[in-house]
């Protein structure tokens, strides 16, 4: 195996053809430098040097030494890269996100990522959350932006925001299950969430494998209930959209909110649609 040492010291002999002189450039004994050199000699099985005076390369050091200038110039290159890769100024960064969340979080962070390493390749990778911890499982991801619990063991979570999940109730799924008493089930939901009281009317859920699904069905078990599912489906806001036509209920991440707060007329289709903490 080649000793990158033995390499740098035989290029000095061969630019000053003098092994005193590469020797004091080296600043190292004629000895250590000569060591170095049989080393070589031995490594490639071949004489390197003339020992006449003035010294002078073989036809093998003559090659060696345009080698040896390429093999350096890379291991400094190599060098410079990882230590690049080290401190975060260059490289690939892939995210994984699930669909809505990406659209709401990623402008916000992204762009000012961007400025600050511009020579980070950034790779987008979206799904649900049990292929988003699958793929940080393997490797195929950096990192996840999502919500807890995670599945996958001995990884580091940094919390960045506070995210509550809601219930999403439109007035027309309560008059059917509760007749004539619309306004005070609303007032006992806001007042406490129990989530019993809504055992028998339908839901409309993401599928399982998604964190919010997850949480949706600890809360069910919680409350000793088995659901009336109606519709399941990969899409949290195409479960809104279908609640906010009174469907069924369903559960929907506060965050989320805000792509709806500047839609103007879009959003009057969610009037009669109550988001209970």
């Amino acid at each position: 195996m080649i000793n990158f040492l033995n390499l740098e010291y035989f290029l000095a002999a061969a630019e000053e053809l003098n092994f005193t002189k590469a020797a004091r450039r080296l600043y190292i004994s004629q000895q250590s430098l000569s060591n170095h050199i049989l080393n070589l000699e031995k490594e490639f099985d071949v004489i390197l040097f003339n020992r006449t005076t003035p010294l002078t390369l073989t036809y093998a050091g003559q090659a060696l030494m345009v080698r040896a200038r390429e093999l350096l110039n890379l291991k400094e290159e190599t060098y410079r890269e990882i230590a690049d890769i080290k401190d975060f100024t260059t490289g690939q960064l892939a995210i994984g996100v699930s669909h809505t969340r990406g659209r709401m979080i990623l402008p916000e962070i992204l762009p000012i990522y961007k400025k600050q390493f511009p020579n980070i390749d950034l790779k987008l990778i979206e799904g649900n959350s049990k292929e988003l911890d699958r793929d940080l499982l393997h490797g195929d991801v950096d990192l996840i932006i999502g919500m807890l619990p995670f599945s996958v063991e001995n990884i580091q979570t940094v919390p960045i925001c506070e995210e509550e999940i809601l219930l999403a109730v439109h007035d027309e799924v309560l008059e059917r299950a509760f007749p004539g008493e619309l306004a005070s089930i609303k007032a006992q939901l806001s007042g406490n969430l129990e989530l019993e009281l809504l055992k028998d009317c339908p839901f409309l859920l993401i599928n399982k494998g998604n964190r919010v699904r997850t949480i949706a069905d600890e809360m069910f078990e919680e409350a000793q209930i088995t659901p009336h599912i109606v519709l399941e489906t990969e899409n949290i806001e195409t479960v809104l959209a279908l609640a906010a036509k009174g469907m069924g209920i369903t559960f929907y991440p506060k965050m989320f909110m805000s792509s709806h707060s500047d839609l103007g007329d879009k959003s009057k289709h969610l009037e009669k649609l109550n988001f209970i903490h």
